[in-house]
């Protein structure tokens, strides 16, 4: 056996192209023999197929994807018979929202909430059974030249109830930097407000052309996730809806419990922004960022410098002139002082 190619047969599937080379898979379009019908086939590595966490998590991905029976969601498909590790899709023309990120212009409001309700209705189907993506990003979302968006790879979305996994010393759970949650990022699993967290930093991004955190690399950009406030949308957006700006901040609130609870509370939310009640997050009961610790200190020293300052210019003013000391008069002329 050797890694696919262009050409091979696999079971019913005719490999046609070669779509993509990932870290551990390859993505091949084929044509199903049994109905004509294109699809998209994921094949791993041969180097992977006898790891045995690998394994499984491959198998949920491809479990997970035949489950979930949604317009707004790839859907894995059931071969009919199966000579060795891989799993098919439907094939859905079009290309990854990321490619339409690229223009250097934010998108129309109306066409930034028609993709973010479209998202939200998958999410709602797919927390209502249980499953959560964890790595919501543009690349992992297809639009098709009608306009009609779809979310795709599943590898690390984790379904209730199933255990956890690690692989190589790793959760694999952190997903994407830019869109990964705070709870991620401090190592936990996350739920639905996970997605939601996701999907609110793209729709900012949608609207503002800009991420809600402006770090200079990785590992600034995680720390500012989670001990910073992010930029306002309205300092990008000028004349953004302000319920709209509040959906947002509500979206990617720090904390899993200021956000909306899931898919579907945050599309209730999305088609009427007006009358969304949407409020301000509750304050963190996290400890105080370190800046403002800092600050706190510093206003500190200065008193206690400005104190001391003030005490020793009162020693000075009231201790005797020794003999010989420069004395000056009221008109300002200096003479010796004269010993008595």
């Amino acid at each position: 056996m050797h890694d696919p190619e262009v050409g091979d047969r696999i079971d019913q599937y005719q490999l046609t192209e070669l779509l993509a080379r990932g870290g551990m898979a390859s993505i091949f379009k084929a044509i199903d023999s049994d109905s004509g019908a294109a699809v998209v086939l994921k094949i791993p590595y041969l180097q992977y197929e006898s790891d045995v966490v690998f394994f499984e998590r491959f198998r949920r991905e491809e479990e997970i994807g035949q489950r979930l029976d949604h317009p707004g969601i790839v859907k894995v498909l059931k071969p009919r018979e199966k000579s060795r590790m891989y799993f098919a899709m439907e094939y859905v023309p079009g290309q990854p929202l990321r490619a339409l990120l690229r223009s250097p212009q934010p998108f129309p409001a109306s066409q930034a909430l028609d993709i973010a309700q479209q998202i939200c209705e998958a999410l709602a189907h797919m927390h209502a059974q249980g499953v959560v993506h964890r790595d919501l990003k543009p690349d992992n979302l297809l639009v098709t030249p009608e306009g009609r968006v779809m979310i795709s790879d599943f590898g690390i979305a984790f379904s209730k109830g199933a255990r956890r996994l690690t692989w190589a010393g790793l959760s694999h759970s952190l997903g994407t930097p830019d869109y990964a949650a705070p709870e991620q990022i401090r190592g936990k699993r996350g739920d639905a407000r996970t997605d939601v967290y996701a999907l609110g930093t793209l729709l900012y991004e949608m609207l503002t052309g800009h991420l809600p955190w402006d770090a200079p690399n990785t590992q600034a950009l995680l720390r500012a996730k989670t001990n910073d406030e992010p930029t306002q949308p309205s300092v990008h957006c000028h004349g953004l809806d302000p319920s709209l700006e509040a959906i947002l901040l509500k979206a990617i609130a720090r904390e899993p419990r200021d956000r909306f609870a899931g898919g579907a509370e945050l599309l209730t939310a999305l088609h009427r922004p007006s009358a969304a009640p949407v409020y301000p997050p509750v304050p963190s009961r996290s400890p105080a960022p370190r800046r403002v610790v800092s600050i706190v200190i510093a206003v500190g020293i200065i008193a206690g410098l400005a104190s001391l300052i003030r005490l020793s210019q009162r020693a000075v003013a009231t201790r005797s002139p020794p003999p010989g000391q420069i004395l000056r008069s009221t008109t300002g002329s200096a003479e010796p002082a004269r010993a008595r």
